[in-house]
């Protein structure tokens, strides 16, 4: 075999951060070592893996078609590693969950499967849609768990559980005192909305375009809690998922604010990379996945630890 693990491990590390001084942080070699390392299989097989652009490195052709056979390798690699040395772990997973996901059910999740893998270690990262695409092409996430839909074609995408959005107000705020809300009672209010690359607000945007009318966001926030307080506050009215304002709803520090005509029903997934070696770790990750949710329809309710 004309190059090691090693090497592969280095020029993952690479193609992952986009340069060698980074990657040479999170091997804990010198710079030297990493650059040779990499100098060297380059060499031993007559072509570049990486375009240089100043101090920045760009895969090639070559290097794209390589990065999910050598991430596909080191996997192999870790699996055989743990199952000769008697681990009752799967070493490190990389999870990553949009918002909803991430705040809610993900880190319940994590704490159930550690309690069965208590050698393991999982990395849970939270991104919006956009960011949780671009982890997972780039081969930095192992797993992803979005509340829509992604079309790449180099994603693997598998429904998991039905959520809702609902749109909602402060107790005090004068659609609250109305039986019945039309879309136009609805279009005078200022909005606090999810950022740009959000799943969340790219459902609301379409639900609203259906009916052609379009809201007035007075204010962005990547967080939903920040949303739920700028609402309690009456700057305006908020939409995110039913899961997210259970207990606000039962404290009655925000109502719902019920709209027939709006479909802000959406699924959430999981999502991984095409050519991403599925390994033992991943496919206990998602039976703990589904075995937190089993025999819930939808997200409202799944039975979460109660907050006070």
């Amino acid at each position: 075999m004309r190059f090691t693990l090693r090497q592969i491990e280095i020029f993952v590390a690479v193609a992952r951060v986009e340069s060698i001084s980074r990657a040479t942080e999170a091997l804990s070699l010198s710079q030297s070592a990493t650059s040779t390392s990499l100098a060297e299989i380059e060499k031993q097989f007559g072509t570049p893996l990486f375009d240089r652009v100043g101090k920045s490195l760009r895969l090639n052709d070559m290097g794209r078609g390589l990065l999910p056979q050598a991430v596909d390798l080191l996997d192999r690699a870790h699996g055989v590693e743990d199952l000769l040395s008697g681990r009752l772990g799967y070493g490190n997973l990389s999870i990553g969950a949009t918002l909803t996901i991430g705040n809610y059910l993900a880190p319940l999740i994590a704490v159930n499967f550690l309690q069965t893998y208590p050698e393991s270690k999982i990395n849970l990262s939270v991104h919006n849609t956009a960011s949780m695409v671009e982890g997972l092409l780039g081969f930095n996430l192992d797993l992803g768990m979005v509340e829509s839909s992604c079309s790449h074609p180099d994603l693997l995408v598998e429904p998991w559980l039905e959520d809702e959005l609902v749109v909602f107000c402060a107790p005090g705020h004068r659609l609250a005192a109305l039986d019945k809300v039309s879309l136009k009672d609805l279009m005078q209010e200022p909005w606090i909305m999810r950022e740009k690359g959000s799943g969340t607000r790219e459902l609301i945007e379409q639900a609203l375009a259906k009916q052609y009318v379009y809201p007035k966001i007075r204010l962005e926030l990547e967080h939903t809690e920040a949303i739920k307080r700028a609402v309690e506050s009456g700057l305006g009215v908020g939409c995110i998922s039913r899961l997210a304002l259970r207990d606000a709803f039962r404290r009655g520090s925000l109502v719902p604010v019920e709209m027939p005509k709006l479909n802000l029903r959406r699924v959430f997934h999981f999502v991984m990379h095409k050519q991403k070696f599925q390994t033992a770790g991943i496919r206990d990750f998602l039976k703990e996945c589904r075995a937190f949710t089993a025999g819930a329809a939808t997200t409202d309710i799944i039975q979460l630890p109660y907050i006070p």
